[in-house]
This record gives structure tokens, sequence and C-alpha cells, in this order.
């Protein structure tokens, strides 16, 4: 489990196809405290480390994976959100996220406002009705308070800690962007579809 708490920004510092996608990540994490079978999320994905260096680990992501999140268009060079799992103990800054992706949705328009960035974003349809105005989503592993809904598309506010922090303060237009819908959301739809 995560908190959607970003906490370092990591490099996509190697990608080879082995039967799987295998990605090796540098971090300013401690990897010395890092353990073989660890998870971190890695821009959202729940990821297990397999390898581990001075200053990066390395994960295995299968075919399915690969297939429903944003991870497709990893590329050598790139930035990522990561985020340690969660210790009993731990403060809960963020919302509960669980590092498995529901689906990817698209940036679709950014605006300044102030200091702040609201950037728009349409979910797939089948996930809309999980959004909802006041609520939380985890988008590339950030939790993030849903600003307005209309249909499919979503708005977000960045304020600029949240720019410095993360990856969000290089966001453009036609991103993809992994999508975690709140799992109470995902509960309550439940029940109510269940009578």
């Amino acid at each position: 489990m995560f908190t959607g708490i970003v906490t370092d920004i990591g490099t996509i510092a190697e990608l080879e196809q082995q039967g799987d996608l295998r990605a090796r990540i540098k971090t300013s994490y401690d990897t010395a405290g890092i353990d073989i079978g660890a998870s971190i999320a890695s821009d959202g994905v729940c990821l297990t480390v397999i390898a581990l260096g001075d200053d990066w680990y390395d994960v295995q992501i299968s075919a399915e994976t690969v297939s429903k999140t944003n991870l497709d268009s990893w590329v050598v060079g790139k930035r990522v959100n990561l985020e340690r799992a969660l210790k009993v103990g731990d403060e809960l800054g963020g919302h509960i996220v669980s590092g498995h992706v529901d689906g990817v949705a698209e940036v679709v328009n950014i605006a300044d406002e102030g200091d702040s960035t609201r950037v728009t974003l349409r979910a797939p349809a089948a996930l809309a009705k999980f959004i909802a105005p006041k609520g939380s989503v985890a988008l590339n592993g950030t939790s993030l308070t849903v600003n307005d809904v209309e249909g499919a598309d979503f708005g977000i506010n960045f304020i600029p800690h949240t720019k410095e922090v993360t990856t969000w303060g290089d966001v453009k237009l036609g991103d993809a962007v992994n999508l975690e819908i709140d799992t109470l959301a995902r509960y309550v739809a439940r029940l109510h579809e269940a009578g």
C-alpha cells in the first residue's frame, strides 16, 4: 500500500525486453535500506525490486502491466514519480493507494491559474463514474484532489510545490497518465450495483 505522496523522482537508466520488460531506475533512495522483493510505486505502478545497486534498482514488468499502464511510453532518461511502500505507523498524508492502475487518462488541457496550473484529463469512459468533485485520485502515483468533473473530463490544480517535487512540472498536452481511482469510490459503486 502507498499514500500517493511522492518521495523521490527517479530516472529510467536502462530498458531491456527479456520476455518481460526490465527497467533500471536511478534513485536518491538509500538502496542499502531496500530489500529484493520490496514494492516501489513507479509512476503509480506497484513494481517489485529484483536487483539493486548503489543508486539504482531494477524491476521486471509483465506484458499485462505494460498493456494497462503508460509504461509503454517509458524511454531512457524519462523522470518518474517514486514512492516506497507504506510502513505501519507512517503518516498517511495522501489517501490509500494500491499501486494497481485502473486505466490511462489523457491530458486534454493545461492552463495557468495564478501560480498554480489547472490540468484537465479525460478518463476512460468505464472509469469516469468513479471520479467525483473533491474526491481523490492517484495520477502517476500522486495523490490529488479532483476540482471539477464534466462527463469523462476532470480537472486538477497543481500548486508550485507539487510541480517541483513530482514530475507534474513536465506535463504536456496529450500525455498518457496512469489513473488509479479511489478505493472507497470503487466499493461504494459496487455496493450500489449490488442493490
